[in-house]
């Protein structure tokens, strides 16, 4: 059937083409001492599609990617596409027990694997059912030897066997799955997150809009690419022309150095990214040449790291999603009267999760009848979403995809309020919810009271149980380097703040779990602290 004239089925895949043919001298890819043009891109991303064509990859096939944020994971995010192939980015920080799972469960045939993480795979090795060949990536900029990993080629190799000839880019239907990117699972097994070329397409371009990336941007890759495939700027900054800096770990000193010698002007991650930068030596040196724009999300950010971050001199922009949403669905959009406010209540302010992306069909919070609560900033209720950037299932799982689709919305499990300007605020994830002698306490809010205390790095506050409330606040605290604060001192810090039963009842000092995009594993806390017993709420 002929295509329609006023119709084009929307993929990633032409940005790609598009900024090969527009930006042709402009490097798209730095990484190291390492540089390639858009074209040189586009040609790379051929050859990866040639080269998998040719050992028997098909339209629909699954290859996964276990890789750091470097070149052949971004080559990935288009050369796996051409070859008409679903791509599965996989968590670089997972157990073999849980990558050999990912791997089996998606039905990968083919995975990409970078040499120093090879070892994850060889040891769950005799559990892979279906993958049938390997191609090893080999950091060279990183220092890694050649020979190294499993049996098969090595990428630069692999490449070599593909051509660049043009590809008739393979999309038939624009809601075809471009990729599944696994949840980072809690106390169950993750599930595949079923992403679509148009909610990719549109999600990459909502990115840019939102924070400001243009061809005159150079993006910092802090935010890691397996990671809602890098919240879609994988394709977005090769939409629009952006220099993608790869950075093979997050290293707050490296990331000051790279600011200041390849002048960055953006950047993505959690506030765990923002922690690391503030307290990081290079801050009080590294005058900022050019404006830096930092997004951040995952764990909401406490308004006194936005602050400190941009008594930098950086500008702030919050946004809120989950990995069924692609990365960001809402955004704390900026209103121009605000800039007359103090830079506290703008941190304030900033530190809400607001309003649904312009690309989505926006964002609700709602009781337990679907009805929307009221906008007071008081009543609490579950966030739920739907449009263009929500996946279209949980991949082989219908069960937990209805489950999750009930009422014909994504249900979010956060908490948060709406407030009368019609920006929502989280307030926790309903398990997170501490519910004490019948009274509700937010983890965030007790969160944001200890992290204006000085001596305080990052903290992490869960229920934990208690024979007369039924369970209590307790604070897990990790000290800035040379500070000693008390428990005692931490919980009349609290107490002098906010009402006494939101303060925590005890405090414990040390390191806190997390996952590899820096949220607080509190699930990991919670069954240290419950031990197997079921929570007994009075």
């Amino acid at each position: 059937m002929e295509r329609p004239v006023f119709r084009t089925e929307l993929t990633p895949l032409l940005f790609l083409e598009r900024s090969a043919d527009v930006f042709r001298e402009r490097a798209a890819v730095v990484y190291g001492d390492r540089s390639y043009t858009f074209p040189e891109l586009r040609s790379r991303a051929r050859k990866l599609a040639s080269a998998l064509t040719r050992i028997g990859v098909r339209k629909g096939d699954r290859v996964a990617i276990l890789c750091p944020n470097i070149p052949p994971m971004l080559e990935a995010h288009f050369g796996v596409l051409l070859a008409g192939a679903i791509l599965v980015p996989i968590n670089t920080r997972l157990s073999p027990d849980e990558v050999a799972y990912i791997l089996n469960h998606s039905g990968a045939t083919v995975l990409l694997v970078d040499t120093e993480l090879a070892p994850i795979v060889e040891a769950s090795r005799d559990q892979l059912q279906t993958v049938n060949a390997f191609v090893n990536i080999v950091d060279a900029v990183a220092g890694m030897p050649t020979g190294s990993g499993l049996d098969g080629p090595e990428y630069e190799a692999f490449l070599r066997t593909g051509t660049d000839d043009l590809i008739e880019i393979p999309v038939e239907d624009e809601y075809e799955t471009i990729s599944i990117n696994y949840t980072s699972g809690t106390t169950g097994r993750p599930k595949g997150v079923m992403v679509h070329h148009r909610g990719a397409y549109l999600n990459a371009i909502g990115e840019c809009m939102t924070s400001g990336i243009t061809s005159d941007s150079v993006y910092l890759w802090t935010l890691p690419m397996f990671h809602c495939n890098g919240w879609c700027c994988t394709w977005g900054t090769v939409a629009v022309g952006a220099t993608s800096l790869c950075l093979r770990k997050v290293d707050p000193a490296l990331i000051w150095k790279l600011i200041r010698e390849q002048g960055v002007t953006h950047l993505n991650g959690a506030p765990t990214v923002l922690i690391g930068l503030v307290n990081d030596p290079a801050a009080k040196e590294t005058k900022l040449e050019r404006p830096l724009r930092i997004t951040t999300a995952a764990a909401p950010p406490s308004p006194s790291i936005i602050a400190q971050m941009e008594a930098l001199g950086a500008e702030i922009t919050h946004v809120y999603g989950l990995s069924e949403t692609y990365g960001p669905h809402t955004v704390c959009e900026w209103q121009p009267q605000w800039r007359s406010l103090p830079p506290d209540e703008q941190a304030r302010l900033k530190s809400r999760q607001g309003v649904g992306y312009l690309v989505a069909e926006g964002v609700r919070v709602v009781d337990e009848q679907m009805q929307d609560v009221p906008a007071d900033g008081a009543t609490m209720g579950e966030v739920v979403m739907r449009g263009n950037n929500v996946m279209t299932g949980y991949y082989d799982q219908p069960e937990a995809t209805a489950e999750a689709f009930r009422g014909g919305w994504f249900h979010s499990g956060d908490l948060a309020v709406t407030h009368p300007d019609g920006y929502i605020e989280l307030r926790d994830r309903a398990k997170d919810i501490i519910i004490s002698g019948g009274e509700n306490i937010s983890t965030i809010e007790v969160e944001q009271v200890i992290y204006k205390h000085p001596d305080v790095l990052e903290v992490a506050v869960i229920p934990i149980p208690d024979e007369k409330w039924g369970e209590v606040p307790k604070a897990f605290v990790v000290a800035k380097a040379g500070a000693a604060p008390t428990e005692r001192e931490i919980i009349d810090f609290c107490r002098a703040r906010m009402a006494h039963f939101k303060a925590p009842k005890s405090v414990e000092f040390g390191d806190l779990p997390k996952t590899s995009t820096g949220k607080v594993q509190k699930f990991v806390l919670r069954e240290r602290e419950w031990g197997g017993r079921e929570r007994r709420i009075n």
